[in-house]
């Protein structure tokens, strides 16, 4: 893009709660866009001095879910094209020029635009499995674009076409296997609640078949093992959270059935 010419401008969401570490580096990368939005849950660390110090402009706002927080930073934006991403996430220099191509537009031919993350896990930057291409709307026109509010996997929904940009996301969601298994043990029991008020039949089934199924898709099918160990063990923990939420719901609905 000629760097005279104008584009429309953006505004960047994204949501905290103690991100002192990942956020600097989430700021740096988007501090091309015109507007800055954190929206912070209750942070104990230094995430609100350095979103300040960064020049974002900073809201307080008690959790309200996944969804419901980010809708409510979305709607802080002073701009109708917003970014949303998590403080862990990172934009790189080619999705940036993308993001920068595609708002030179007065008038952009999609309402939301498609963007490729590439999860890192155990020191690498996947490319197989489903480390990448992790593929999800982040990039909307916030008339036309909201994010879905269940308690876990929330996605945005945009109204009319939505295109694709080049480049990547880089998500770094854990800095060691702990932190990545106690962000897994938070969202399987979200997932669990949410499948309690429409429980799938063959539950004993689906906790054997399921995982199974999901090891042959991602390590054989999208060929996780060219990740090395990295992509073993990436696929060997996303067949356990299909395999432990389904195990939580056999725990809750055993535990209703005799409290019944």
């Amino acid at each position: 893009m000629d760097a005279n010419s104008k584009k429309l401008p953006l505004s960047v969401t994204i949501i905290t709660l103690n991100e002192s570490d990942a956020l600097p580096a989430c700021l740096e990368s988007v501090a091309f866009a015109e507007d800055l939005v954190v929206v912070d849950s209750g942070s104990t660390d230094d995430t609100l001095q350095i979103a300040q110090s960064m020049g974002a402009r900073v809201f307080s706002q008690p959790w309200l879910g996944y969804g419901q927080q980010k809708n409510f930073a979305v709607d802080q934006a002073r701009h109708d094209w917003v970014l949303c991403l998590d403080a862990d996430e990172r934009v790189d220099p080619l999705l940036r020029a993308s993001i920068e191509t595609a708002l030179s537009h007065p008038n952009p031919p999609f309402n939301g635009y498609q963007i490729a993350r590439r999860n890192h896990f155990l020191g690498r930057g996947l490319k197989h499995g489903f480390g990448y291409p992790d593929i999800n709307i982040r990039l909307m026109n916030r008339h036309r674009g909201r994010w879905t509010e269940p308690s876990v996997h929330e996605y945005i929904q945009v109204t009319g076409p939505v295109g694709r940009l080049d480049g990547d996301l880089l998500h770094f969601s854990a800095e060691n296997f702990q932190q990545y298994l106690e962000k897994h043990n938070r969202y399987t029991t979200l997932q669990a609640q949410m499948l309690m008020a429409h429980p799938p039949r063959w539950l004993r089934l689906k906790m054997v078949v399921n995982p199974l199924v999901c090891f042959i898709k991602g390590y054989v099918i999208k060929r996780a093992f060219l990740d090395g160990l990295p992509g073993l063990v990436h696929t060997v923990c996303h067949c356990f959270t299909t395999f432990t939420k389904y195990a939580k719901l056999y725990e809750s609905l055993l535990r209703e059935k005799r409290a019944g």
